[in-house]
């Protein structure tokens, strides 16, 4: 059983236990709990940290626990005022219909506008295999080294003053070389620090077009830059992709008929095809948004994903950008933590004042400490030595997952491209993709459907299979056999 279920298990437990309890009475002690529960001593203070924050219980250090008062909207300690709350400890809402007219002037629900990015985010429960997920598995992860980077971090002097609004000089040092090489035309002084890879893209879509605008957009794309480029009131207007990345001639055709001024695109194992940028579309995509005076937003997501046995990967776009049409954006979140919300966008002349504005009215500047603890990470010889191992498990998960999909799914496999964490699966003629992965879902198996990658109609059914953040590559076969199974009984119903 993971942590976070036995977490769930004991608070919802101690939620009942606690309802007998008069109030003011003591909890039975620490180390009874875990006792009695089987758990560790992390997964007690979890779940009493649980029961706190809603207000059933209060922890008195070095006294115990005890059962708060009844009625409380602050501290267990205070007077017992506010909201009555349920047994769950929810406090009991009033009549919201009025809402739904307060919230009437918006263009649409906001939460069918995220569902594909809630659904990427979605952690399946045990008994079902993921194969859905973006992020490696945490077995995949440098859970010692960040938490060492981390220990650092914290006593360096000043970790906790305010930094820079633009981010820390060094860590801003170090992203720009790591983008455009140590002689490239990026300097330090070129890069902001955002909030992780979804921040910058926010901060890059609400900075370069104007709200209503129509932005080009990879098809398929990631539904993560569908969900910002919507949010932030624009248009994607789908360019197509094949084996060789963006179409250069449709990019053209799009960019005249749309008069569009932002193109975004991921040219380095594109999600979800997998596509790499040929050398001679680099060149293109750089010369057709040049004479359209537009930019181009570089998603580089997956640079740290390569697998041991790749080729030589190509440049980032804006190492070879002199003119200031690249934006670029990094991040180290995939290869490192969900947790290190720390990404880096890069650009020149007035678009990075632009982008500077924009980033400090949302969210004034990433926080210190883990800017001091990213430094910490990439500084540490352990850092090369995790990318490389993280290298060779991908390249052995997905060897076995394409193995797995040649014997038991053959002909869904298209144009392979060794890197990144996942393969665009095209599905029969007939299957619907959404069909597919509820049922999918109901087997023990969690996949992507394609259709939430199109900003239009798909041309085709297809699925997106991630391969990274299942426990091991045994798991990622059996889903893939399961995955089999399902189709079999779509495809005869």
């Amino acid at each position: 059983m993971s942590e976070r279920s036995s977490v769930t298990e004991l608070a919802n437990s101690l939620r009942r236990e606690v309802e007998r309890y008069p109030e003011g009475q003591k909890l039975a002690s620490s180390r009874a709990l875990m006792e009695r529960h089987q758990v560790s001593p992390g997964t007690v203070s979890r779940a009493i940290a649980v029961l706190a924050a809603e207000g059933l219980v209060v922890s008195r250090p070095g006294a115990g626990v005890f059962r708060a008062a009844a009625f409380t909207t602050g501290p267990a300690t205070g007077p017992a005022t506010g909201a009555r709350r349920s047994p769950s400890g929810t406090a009991r809402p009033g009549d919201l219909s009025w809402q739904e007219i307060a919230l009437s002037s918006e263009s649409g629900p906001r939460d069918l506008l995220a569902a594909p990015v809630f659904a990427t985010l979605r952690v399946p429960p045990p008994d079902v295999i993921d194969l859905n997920s973006g992020y490696p598995h945490a077995s995949l992860l440098p859970e010692r080294l960040l938490a060492a980077a981390l220990a650092r971090a914290g006593r360096r002097p000043g970790a906790w003053e305010r930094p820079p609004t633009d981010g820390l000089t060094e860590l801003r040092g170090w992203f720009a070389r790591d983008i455009g090489g140590h002689d490239g035309p990026i300097a330090t002084g070129d890069v902001l620090l955002t909030s992780g890879g979804q921040s910058g893209l926010t901060v890059a879509m609400r900075s370069l077009a104007a709200p209503g605008a129509p932005v080009l957009v990879e098809s398929p794309t990631y539904p993560g830059i569908l969900a910002v480029v919507r949010a932030a009131g624009l248009r994607p207007v789908p360019v197509p992709v094949d084996a060789d990345g963006v179409r250069t001639d449709l990019l053209a055709d799009a960019f005249g008929a749309t008069k569009a001024r932002v193109f975004v695109c991921q040219p380095l194992f594109q999600n979800p095809t997998g596509a790499v940028l040929s050398p001679e579309r680099r060149a293109e995509v750089l010369r057709i948004a040049r004479a359209a005076g537009a930019f181009v937003v570089e998603d580089d997501f997956s640079r740290l994903l390569v697998h041991a046995d790749a080729p030589a990967l190509p440049r980032p776009l804006a190492a070879d950008d002199r003119d200031g049409v690249v934006v670029h954006l990094r991040s180290l979140t995939k290869a490192a933590s969900p947790n290190l919300r720390v990404g880096a966008l890069t650009a020149r002349g007035p678009a990075l004042a632009r982008l500077r504005a924009t980033q400090v009215v949302d969210s004034f500047f990433v926080p210190r400490p883990l800017q001091e603890a990213t430094l910490e990470l990439v500084a540490d010889p352990g850092w090369a030595r995790h990318l490389r191992a993280l290298g060779t498990e991908l390249r052995n998960r997905r060897t076995a997952a394409v193995a797995a999909l040649h014997r038991e799914l053959p002909g869904v496999l298209g144009t392979y491209r060794p890197g990144g964490y996942h393969l665009w699966l095209r599905l029969p003629e007939g299957v619907d993709d959404g069909v597919l992965t509820a049922a999918a879902m109901r087997a023990g198996v969690q996949v992507t459907p394609g259709r939430p990658y199109h900003a239009a109609e798909p041309p085709a059914a297809n699925l997106r299979l991630s391969y990274a953040a299942a426990e091991n590559s045994a798991q990622v076969v059996e889903g893939i056999h399961r995955l089999r199974t399902v189709l079999d009984e779509v495809t005869t119903a």
